[in-house]
């Protein structure tokens, strides 16, 4: 049973070009080496590594940083104790109308009052500014650090410069150490944030951001074992490229750097538009959907993996307008500061973080 299962998930006729099977992969030449499913196990220890090493990181360098901006823990008002409003917060934080009107008769209590306690309660399980800075910053550092060394391997890397040579030979591409370590990095980092996501701030789309990082994780694991880490590695930075200044932003807005942040928004707003809307679709998807037609043919699993890029193509497009939409707003109405707390809050925590499970799905296959 467990046998027939294995072969239907690795199915040769799905993941892999004609006339190419798994123990093909098992004999790669003398001095060379293939990605092995059992080499990504070695990122379950490295997840552990990156999050002590970010509790590290917030105690010992972005806390100091935020004492040093006077970016204050705060303590917000408490609410006055009610066990029958806790009880209704507790399945709905925002009671509509009826509900109001009923709390009012039950209580006693002016329906304004009752508005008032729910948006003090509200207001008491919210991040408070120091954390959501220390946040950013390890968010910040991580991408800054992972994509610099990630274009420094790119940028010796035939494929970069010509992406045809991402096709040529494949699947029977030896891996580098630079490839591999790009790899664990970037899985590493997503199975610290499951461990982490129960400790960080408390956000709505908590379900919905832990089925995100379990399709991640399983996303990249597949794009490792099928040896897809040419135009893998090339998908990742380019996503990664924007996602520094956003974090940056954020940074600067927390701080209360007003021009600071103005900036760096400008900058998230043309690296997005110049990283997703230009270099993605005329770069990446080009190459994977033509060249790769050209060089290699095109299996099962091709049609998946270019239905998947364009996906995520319509999704950047929706994403950018949003984003232009705010900014355009916020410009004419001097306050790009609030632009970038809309876009960050809500777009990058529910759309742009949703990103990541759809951008590494398109090279998983």
């Amino acid at each position: 049973m467990t046998s027939s299962i294995s072969d239907w998930i690795w199915s040769e006729r799905f993941w892999l070009p004609e006339n190419v099977t798994w123990a093909d992969l098992e004999r790669p030449p003398t001095g060379a080496e293939y990605p092995r499913i059992r080499h990504i196990l070695y990122a379950l220890p490295l997840a552990v590594v990156v999050f002590l090493l970010r509790l590290l990181f917030e105690r010992l360098v972005a806390k100091p940083c935020a004492h040093i901006l006077q970016i204050q823990v705060g303590v917000p008002r408490q609410a006055q104790p009610n066990a029958v409003l806790e009880k209704v917060f507790q399945s709905k934080t925002c009671p509509d109308t009826r509900q109001l009107e009923g709390l009012s008769k039950q209580l006693d209590w002016d329906e304004r009052k009752i508005q008032r306690w729910f948006r003090v309660r509200r207001n008491q399980d919210r991040p408070n500014m120091q954390k959501k800075f220390c946040e950013s910053m390890w968010r910040f550092t991580f991408y800054l650090g992972i994509f610099i060394y990630g274009i420094r391997h790119l940028w010796v890397s035939p494929w970069m410069w010509d992406t045809r040579q991402c096709w040529y030979n494949y699947p029977f591409q030896p891996l580098s150490p630079g490839q591999f370590n790009h790899y664990a990095a970037e899985l590493s980092f997503y199975w610290s944030l499951m461990f982490s996501q129960f400790i960080d701030i408390k956000r709505k789309d908590f379900i919905m951001m832990l089925v995100h990082h379990l399709a991640t994780i399983f996303l990249i694991t597949f794009s490792y074992a099928n040896n897809m880490l040419r135009v893998g590695t090339l998908v990742m930075c380019v996503h990664d490229a924007s996602d520094i200044f956003l974090e940056a932003a954020k940074l600067a807005n927390y701080a209360k750097y007003q021009r600071l942040c103005d900036g760096l928004f400008v900058v998230f707003s043309i690296s997005f538009f110049c990283t997703r809307l230009v270099i993605y679709p005329f770069w990446v998807v080009y190459s994977v959907l033509v060249e790769s037609w050209e060089i290699v043919g095109p299996y099962q699993a091709w049609w998946l993996l270019n239905g998947l890029l364009l996906v995520l193509q319509a999704l950047h497009i929706i994403w950018f307008y949003l984003i232009a939409r705010i900014a355009i707003k916020a410009i004419f109405k001097g306050k790009v500061s609030l632009a970038l707390c809309c876009v960050s809050e809500n777009m990058q925590e529910t759309l742009l973080q949703t990103e990541y499970s759809t951008h590494y799905a398109s090279f998983a296959c």
